[in-house]
């Protein structure tokens, strides 16, 4: 495209629709020469059927953008998006490299090769060296199960049983192409992880704000700056953040009523990488975004809940980059001081029903979570429980009232108090 036409015509706005990766080139020529560019989705900006030539288009576009119509799409700059295709050719790797190893492991089911049966991992140290004496063409079970190293050793019979296959010349001959084409994709995320290394030298204070986050190690950390930038002013807030990234449910309304809240299909690389960080979260001790995975998994299962977490890694790795923060850990107890009257009445109710009677006093401050241990001894001065519950009236349960009073007979109907102790063994003797 000839960009001194354009100047010459004094052009100031182009505005160009996302089809697939064919803006691109045209983006890349104009980029830095012309003012003002524009990129719309082109579900906005959609035409009728039987009403769409490229003329037409273009006449529509230019409507639009004269009467401020259009919203643009967010294009980072050519740092960044470079980034983001190094960070995108590793995942396509790293998934390359599962189904290289899906591959290994079907031809090794096929030969009779069963090393995954007693190996936790076919690709470790041991199995790749069982695998290529394989390739070789040995057959001795036995001299290719010592090649097992650490705690394999102690499965030197099992090992022999496993690896008793019978794999032909053709397949030992796979089985090396594969081995070998497994070798190389890995020496290239190698090579890949490197150079985004390099590259984030930039941004390595961004990167280490972000690591502080539980759950997010240095990987999720580039795709999390590769993906969104380091720029936060291009979104209005956090929500809009999240909504560019698919990280929230979508809005489906008509007449009042809610038709579904399905999330959109947007940034996939970025989602992927945040679920992991919150998998990982929710398995953490002590901290609040686990605690936010088990408060949400109870109601809303795990899937949801994981979804969850990860829009709120989200929504705190908007505000550290915006303010240039480190992570703020709140603790699992947020929960708890956030609703202490609701916490402090189940708890009571709970030991109510154990038989026990709790007398509650308000101390000095609340303590802290690191203090709770040190302090029990304090704790337990300040809160007296006594094994003798309250003479609480017993309520009968919903149905006929009993009649057993006005006839003079013993009552042996069944009476239902949430505060009623459990029966112990001696009440059930007495009771036979």
């Amino acid at each position: 495209m000839n960009c001194e036409w354009l100047k010459n015509q004094r052009v100031s706005d182009v505005v160009m629709e996302a089809t697939g990766p064919y803006w691109r080139p045209v983006w890349n020529v104009l980029e830095g020469e012309i003012p003002h560019l524009m990129l719309v989705n082109p579900q906005h900006v959609k035409a009728l059927a039987g009403r769409k030539t490229d003329r037409i288009d273009s006449r529509r576009l230019a409507h639009y953008l004269e009467r401020g119509e259009l919203e643009g799409s967010f294009i980072p700059p050519r740092p960044i998006r470079e980034l983001r295709d190094l960070t995108r050719c590793r995942v396509h790797l790293v998934e390359e490299v599962n189904r290289v190893k899906n591959r290994i492991s079907g031809m090794c089911e096929t030969g009779n090769i069963k090393v995954a049966s007693v190996a936790t991992d076919l690709f470790g140290a041991s199995g790749r060296c069982m695998l290529h004496a394989v390739v070789e063409g040995n057959r001795d079970a036995g001299w290719m199960a010592g090649y097992a190293q650490g705690r394999l050793r102690r499965k030197l019979p099992e090992l022999a049983l496993a690896l008793e296959g019978d794999f032909t010349a053709g397949q030992r001959w796979l089985l090396g192409q594969e081995l070998g084409h497994l070798k190389s994709l890995e020496e290239q995320i190698v090579k890949v992880q490197a150079e985004i290394g390099e590259r984030m030298r930039p941004y390595e204070d961004q990167v280490r704000h972000l690591i502080t986050i539980p759950g997010v190690d240095r990987i999720v950390a580039w795709t999390i700056v590769a993906e969104l930038g380091t720029d936060m002013s291009v979104f209005p807030d956090a929500r809009h953040a999240a909504s560019w990234s698919g990280m929230c449910p979508g809005n489906r309304e008509s007449a009042g009523r809610q038709l579904g809240g399905r999330t959109r299909k947007a940034n996939s690389y970025l989602r992927r990488d945040l679920c992991q960080a919150a998998w990982a979260a929710s398995h953490t001790k002590g901290k609040y975004l686990a605690a936010l995975y088990r408060r949400l998994r109870i109601r809303c299962g795990h899937g949801k809940a994981i979804f969850a977490v990860a829009h709120q890694i989200l929504i705190v790795a908007y505000q550290m980059l915006l303010n240039n923060e480190d992570y703020k850990e709140t603790g699992e107890s947020y929960f708890d001081i956030q609703n202490k009257p609701k916490v402090v009445n189940h708890l009571v109710r709970r030991l109510t029903s154990l038989g026990f009677y709790v007398t509650l006093q308000p101390g000095a401050e609340p303590l802290s979570p690191d203090k709770v241990a040190r302090n029990t001894e304090t704790t337990a001065e300040r809160t007296s429980v006594s094994p003798t519950p309250p003479q609480l009236s017993a309520k009968r349960g919903r149905g006929r009232p009993c009649k057993c009073a006005s006839r003079g007979i013993d009552c042996k109907h069944k009476f239902r108090s949430k505060y009623s102790p459990p029966k112990t063994a001696d009440d059930t003797i007495a009771s036979i």
